[in-house]
């Protein structure tokens, strides 16, 4: 079940493989995860002392949280991935010019889960032509509908 998707990505960055990863989280961030105030459009995944860690996801914390907290919505948050996924995605990184991509907030089996995507970025006239063949499409969808 999906919460919050990074429909931006798929704009900006053509995604070639897909993880799915955990994520550290402290209590507050899954009661305001559960109440949908996430967000990770403006959020990217980043290689630090051989672990991954996602920056800029924004969490906004309920009035209700804690009162002997001070909550940080835009904390930095380790991703929890098997050794080897970390290893070859590191090496995707630095080597061939790939980025990682956080495309999906869900749950699974009552874990919070982030699907990242390792991703190629597009140009500029690469996005005029998705563009284009999205308006083409919803043309042939209009056309399909106005016929039947």
């Amino acid at each position: 079940m999906s919460i919050v998707q990074n429909k931006k990505a798929f704009f900006d960055y053509f995604i070639e493989n897909r993880y799915e990863a955990g994520i550290a989280l402290e209590g507050w961030e899954v009661k305001a995860i559960r109440a949908g105030r996430a967000q990770i459009k403006e959020a990217y995944v980043i290689v630090r002392h051989s672990e991954l860690m996602l920056l800029g996801c924004h969490i906004s914390p309920l009035p209700t949280a804690s009162t002997h907290i001070k909550p940080d919505p835009i904390r930095t948050r380790k991703l929890l991935l098997h050794a080897e996924e970390i290893k070859r995605l590191i090496g995707s990184v630095e080597r061939a010019g790939y980025t990682l991509v956080p495309i999906d907030l869900h749950f699974k089996r009552g874990r919070i889960k982030l699907e990242i995507g390792l991703a190629k970025g597009k140009k500029q006239h690469d996005k005029r032509a998705s563009e284009k063949d999205r308006e083409w499409q919803r043309e042939q969808q209009r056309m399909i509908r106005g016929k039947v």
